[in-house]
């Protein structure tokens, strides 16, 4: 909290990130949005030691430890978007949870995919989730985040974070196109658990809606909040042990047998 280098750049890098604003252009049908959180990341990425040397090893370690204050302030901004449209979340509540099972569509389709490209105990951080800050705290809880699984699950949280924001704008935007679902649904849908995708998603569509933004708000943030309480523990007892059965099953395809530990390193 006491360093002022670590305070004074990131502020500088949220004005230069406001001062470009929101921008939006089309692709076919759809619409891309890019939000000024993405600027901030690609920004902040620049600063580290691999690139300009701005941000030594000490500022990154003291950011890592506000992470979850910064996280507390945006949940809090979600809660005002969620009270006033109550009656209406309360109503979609059933569609709300029961959409947290499609999230295990990620280990159906990235363990295979991950073994098949050459991934190995990567594949349980990467694959059991989309890999955002509650799943983080999961993998380096029980794998420790200095692994390959907490490799995996890093790899997927900086990726997600930077081409996610970009898929998700896209893809609300197409499926918005297509005229098959009610715009709720889709703001419901794009609450997987990530803040940043969700807000491109929930973006894009208010840019198509305008008369539903603050609605669409209000379920994008309230379908990202249940995603960020229930998807945790839908993490521990299915999508973990399922990414673990399912992985020794992909190595059984490919290797004909289950790797050891010296195989896997």
């Amino acid at each position: 909290m006491k360093n002022i280098k670590l305070h004074v750049c990131v502020m500088l890098m949220i004005v230069i990130a406001e001062l470009i604003g929101v921008k939006s252009f089309s692709v076919g049908p759809g619409k891309i949005v890019l939000l000024p959180m993405l600027y901030a990341l690609i920004i902040g990425i620049f600063t580290t030691p691999r690139f300009l040397n701005i941000m030594k090893q000490k500022e990154m370690e003291d950011a890592s430890s506000l992470i979850g204050l910064t996280l507390m302030l945006l949940m809090a901004r979600y809660g005002t978007l969620v009270g006033p449209t109550l009656p209406k979340i309360i109503s979609a509540s059933p569609a709300l949870i029961l959409q947290e099972f499609g999230n295990l569509g990620t280990v159906l389709v990235g363990v295979p995919l991950a073994v098949f490209f050459g991934l190995k105990r990567e594949t349980i951080g990467a694959a059991h989730s989309i890999a955002r800050e509650p799943n983080i705290a999961l993998v380096g809880e029980r794998y420790g985040l200095d692994t390959p699984e907490g490799r995996g699950v890093m790899g997927v949280y900086i990726s997600g974070t930077v081409f996610g924001t970009i898929f998700f704008g896209l893809m609300a935007s197409f499926c918005a196109a297509l005229g098959i679902f009610h715009p709720y649904a889709l703001a419901m849908a794009s609450g997987v658990g990530s803040a940043s995708m969700m807000s491109s998603a929930v973006g894009a569509l208010a840019v198509m809606y305008p008369q539903m933004a603050d609605q669409l708000a209000a379920f994008g943030a309230a379908s990202n909040m249940l995603s960020g309480l229930d998807g945790l523990y839908m993490s521990i007892w299915l999508a973990l042990p399922l990414t673990e059965y399912l992985y020794k099953k992909c190595c059984i395809v490919k290797y004909g047998h289950v790797l050891t530990k010296e195989e896997e390193q």
